[in-house]
């Protein structure tokens, strides 16, 4: 690599920051874009001392112009992108009849909108450099998952959003590459908008756990490859070919490995509503005052 610009969403931390730290060894100039400024700030700690050239930049980028004053200061620091991976993204757990439409929208604006936004303001140097634009996506991009209905429509929408941009800019040398992991050993289940409790007790229904860091170097070496798609694991392969081969028998292996989950955080929730409704009711009861 020769000193490439590369900027990652969700950079300060999990995956994000493996992949800025990956691409870093291998020479580039790395920024990082999150909205989490005591990880930026301990980013930028890590790679000044290091004497590597890094960024860490606060943005939301469900705000456009946000990211386009986030893109600007890129500029103006190191020029034109030439790499952009749009890897910021948060979940959801639970069904969709007990999903806020809040919840829904918020899902949305980050996981697909941010990545649009972000795109935007990065593709003319993209275009000028002939870069790579990677897309984290999921397993649940390409196949249905019970309870995470807004984060699952959320991954097909940047698979149609981006895979047609990838037609759009075949002529301008712009390469698109879909990234499919299947479970990643990052923050993302405590970005998810229910109990932290909950959020490991869906993951514990998935294969094995692959570390941010393998991942990262699986992403770098098909970015280097300049790969249309890449699928990690041995269940998001396997998930692939059932789903293409057997869609009926995918949706009943992943409806018996899913729904004991979601039945145990609907279980929770009515216990939950019962006890805050217990607590209006006779509040001394529960407090012993």
């Amino acid at each position: 690599m020769n000193s490439p610009v590369v900027v990652v969403t969700g950079g300060a931390g999990g995956l994000g920051k493996s992949l800025c730290e990956r691409f870093s060894q291998a020479g580039a100039k790395v920024v990082a874009l999150d909205v989490n400024p005591q990880a930026l700030q301990a980013f930028q700690e890590q790679f000044d001392a290091e004497g590597k050239p890094a960024l860490a930049i606060a943005c939301d980028i469900r705000k456009p112009e946000a990211v386009r004053t986030a893109f600007d200061q890129i500029s103006e620091h190191f020029g034109d992108v030439d790499i952009l991976i749009n890897n910021a993204g948060i979940t959801h757990l639970g069904i969709f009849d007990d999903t806020p439409l809040e919840a829904v929208n918020r899902v949305m604006d980050v996981n697909f909108f941010g990545a649009v936004n972000c795109t935007h303001f990065a593709m003319p140097g993209i275009r000028r450099k002939r870069g790579t634009i990677v897309v984290v996506s999921s397993v649940a991009g390409f196949a249905p998952l019970m309870g995470r209905t807004a984060y699952s429509a959320s991954k097909f929408a940047l698979h149609g959003f981006f895979e047609s941009l990838r037609t759009e800019e075949a002529d301008t040398g712009v390469h698109v590459l879909m990234v499919c992991p299947s479970t990643i050993d990052t923050g993302i289940r405590k970005a998810a908008m229910t109990d932290d409790k909950d959020g490991e007790a869906a993951q514990q229904q998935v294969g094995k756990v692959d570390t941010p860091e393998e991942v990262a170097e699986q992403i770098f070496q098909s970015t280097m490859h300049r790969k249309r798609q890449l699928i990690t694991g041995f269940t998001g392969k396997m998930s692939w070919v059932i789903r293409k081969a057997l869609p009926g028998l995918y949706d009943k292996l992943m409806i018996n490995k899913v729904k004991p989950a979601i039945e145990a955080l609907q279980i929770d929730k009515k216990q939950t509503d019962s006890n805050l409704r217990s607590l209006v009711i006779n509040p001394t009861e529960k407090t012993g005052t």
